[in-house]
């Protein structure tokens, strides 16, 4: 039995032509991106081992061109069969990641189900040696390895601009999921908390008891499991002496879930004045649990937001192709790696080529497509001693030209630089909320420690249980 036999019967014939598109019309695809791709008007292309390849930028075909054995096959995460990339008929992209498929059976499996085939998937790359982190929101926060920010509590990013396709952002993926499980649970909760305020009772179905009880069960995995990360973060607040809107979160949401469990392992400690209708004593199960899921899905708009630039940066450095042509001083010539190449070096622009580094026109004459870097749509001739800017696209002439600006010195990677500070920089509105934070958690802490004393004192019997649910409201109010 031949493999494609065996992995037809393994898989229940999902690779079987039965149910697929039919194979009438070719495609031609990336095989860097997976982009299909018009053979007749793209211009990026190149051979290997006697088969024609196209690609929908420079920046792909020099990646091929870089290591070509990487982007020739894929593997279906279905069946297993190895996909021909360039020809492959049907594509899907997941969390950023392209996947290749041997038929639209195995096709509608992963995208039905995605989870269950990616349990193999390799991990992200680790950083380079020498990586240092930032804190978004406190740029003067730098540290040698990852962690959370001293003063904010955010998760700390590497600095510099990123490089190559790093992965879903785990921080997204791990909040998308504790935001999930948050939402699911806090509905039912505020449902079944806030019925009685807009004329709907369970009376009948299940009494107070049962309810109170209910919320326990929902709220447990919300505060206990989900909102960890923001407990861990609001304590590394008070170690270093940061108040910040985790400090009061943490304690808003701690406050609100203990007291509630204290009220409904032991109500009869409360007085009937805190009983309702059927005896039950309030709780605010569903106040921890809906502030958790806000919280959370503010976090993950503002992760998502991050990682859209992250995405732009990535974009404006696939501009310049990751070889250059390089001229010798005996006429040969060669391809070499963008990082070898140095001022003063002379360099050869061929037709579709993009123009590697900023330099000077020395020989030929050609029109150049500088949309990318002024968004003029229209071609610019050049000739000699005219200036090129690396990134741009030679249409249609040969070119050789001088490099005066490589590497961080060049346009686009002054473009790119300054994108990248600006996602780390903030707004002075952003300094002043620090300000105000600073001094705000301190101030409803301490109201809440007044009026915990104001009721222990002054309130009526039992005093002790009228401070303790007077301090709480304070916290779950701020």
């Amino acid at each position: 039995m031949t493999h494609s036999d065996h992995d037809h019967h393994a898989h229940g014939g999902c690779c079987s032509t039965k149910g697929a598109v039919p194979t009438t019309k070719s495609v031609v695809r990336d095989p860097v991106c997976g982009m299909t791709v018009d053979p007749v008007a793209g211009k990026a292309t190149t051979e290997h081992n006697g088969h024609p390849y196209h690609f929908c930028s420079q920046g792909c075909r020099a990646k091929f061109v870089a290591e070509p054995e990487k982007f020739l096959t894929a593997t279906d995460p279905v069946c297993g069969m190895s996909v021909d990339r360039a020809t492959a008929r049907h594509f899907a992209r997941h969390e950023g990641q392209g996947f290749y498929f041997c038929s639209a059976a195995c096709q509608g499996k992963f995208e039905a189900e995605p989870q269950k085939y990616l349990g193999d998937r390799p991990a992200p790359q680790p950083m380079p040696k020498g990586t240092q982190y930032t804190c978004p929101m406190h740029p003067e926060i730098i540290r040698d390895k990852p962690g959370s920010c001293p003063i904010c509590g955010m998760a700390l990013e590497p600095m510099g601009v990123p490089t190559g396709d790093e992965g879903p952002n785990p921080e997204l993926v791990d909040f998308t999921r504790r935001f999930w499980v948050s939402a699911a649970l806090s509905v039912p909760l505020l449902i079944i908390a806030m019925a009685p305020m807009i004329g709907l009772t369970f009376e009948g179905l299940v009494e107070d008891r049962a309810k109170v009880w209910i919320e326990l069960v929902l709220a447990s995995p919300v505060v206990l499991w989900a909102a960890f990360p923001f407990f861990h973060r609001g304590w590394d607040s008070l170690v270093n002496r940061s108040p910040n809107m985790w400090t009061l979160i943490s304690l808003g949401v701690g406050a609100a879930y203990l007291y509630s469990v204290v009220a409904t392992l032991f109500p009869d400690i409360f007085p009937h004045q805190f009983r309702g209708h059927g005896g039950a004593v309030p709780v605010y199960f569903e106040a921890a649990a809906v502030i958790v899921a806000l919280v959370f899905l503010g976090q993950v708009l503002e992760l998502r937001a991050r990682e859209k630039t992250g995405s732009a940066i990535r974009a404006l450095l696939d501009l310049a192709p990751k070889t250059a042509r390089l001229i010798a001083a005996d006429g040969s010539e060669g391809d070499v790696p963008l990082d070898a190449v140095k001022a003063g070096d002379r360099l050869r622009i061929r037709p579709g080529d993009a123009v590697p580094v900023d330099g000077t026109v020395l020989e030929g004459r050609s029109s150049i497509d500088e949309s990318m870097i002024t968004g003029e749509p229209l071609p610019v001739e050049k000739v000699e001693g005219d200036a090129l800017t690396g990134g741009t696209l030679n249409k249609n002439g040969a070119l050789i030209m001088r490099a005066e600006k490589v590497g961080a010195e060049t346009t686009l990677a002054r473009i790119v630089d300054l994108v990248a500070k600006a996602q780390r920089s903030r707004a002075p509105i952003q300094g002043l909320a620090d300000r105000v934070s600073f001094y705000f958690v301190p101030a409803v802490v301490l109201v809440a420690i007044v009026a915990f004393i104001a009721w222990a004192v002054f309130g009526p019997e039992p005093s002790l249980i009228f401070a303790i649910v007077s301090a709480v409201s304070v916290l779950i109010i701020a």
